[in-house]
């Protein structure tokens, strides 16, 4: 198994941790949300791998790159990667319901499944799961809490979201 490296970057979301190797981000996690991730004791600190994710991140957060084009890898079932290949093909500043993904992967029915994929997903804000909204409109679950989409969504959509979706209330 290669060295897992991982650094920390501040944010307007709250401290973030980046974790991969000398290739590739596997993982962005918000630590301040309902799953921060522990560090391991076998994982090394180390900033440098992490320039370029670190660099588009602040200039998403500064309201300057709507794509991001770092190498990732994701591991999950073949359902999960579809689910999460989905989600990264949402147009910033757009929203989608989970039975609209589940539809674009071809399962029509699986909208449940694509919830659970959904809180799987090991690459927060870049995989941008927080597009992904309840059938009727309403922000719903979320791995970094409500409060964060809502923040996510706002810097994206540059109007409030009770604006976007129809004064409805969280």
């Amino acid at each position: 198994m290669d060295l897992m490296l991982y650094t920390t970057l501040d944010s307007p979301i709250g401290e973030l941790l980046l974790l991969g190797d000398d290739r590739a981000l596997h993982g962005l996690y918000m630590q301040e949300g309902r799953k921060p991730v522990r560090i391991a004791a076998r994982w090394e600190r180390s900033a440098q791998p992490f320039a370029q994710v670190r660099t588009q991140l602040q200039e998403y957060f500064a309201g300057e790159r709507i794509t991001f084009d770092v190498p990732l890898v994701m591991k999950g079932t073949p359902f999960e990667r579809r689910v999460w290949q989905a989600l990264r093909d949402i147009p910033y500043g757009n929203t989608v319901s989970y039975g609209e993904i589940a539809h674009r992967v071809g399962q029509p029915s699986a909208a449940r499944a694509v919830g659970l994929a959904n809180g799987r997903n090991p690459i927060a804000v870049i995989v941008p799961c927080h597009r992904v909204i309840g059938a009727n409109g309403t922000l719903t679950g979320y791995g970094g809490g409500l409060e964060r989409k809502r923040q996510l969504l706002e810097l994206e959509g540059g109007q409030t979201v009770l604006d976007r979706f129809g004064g409805c209330v969280l």
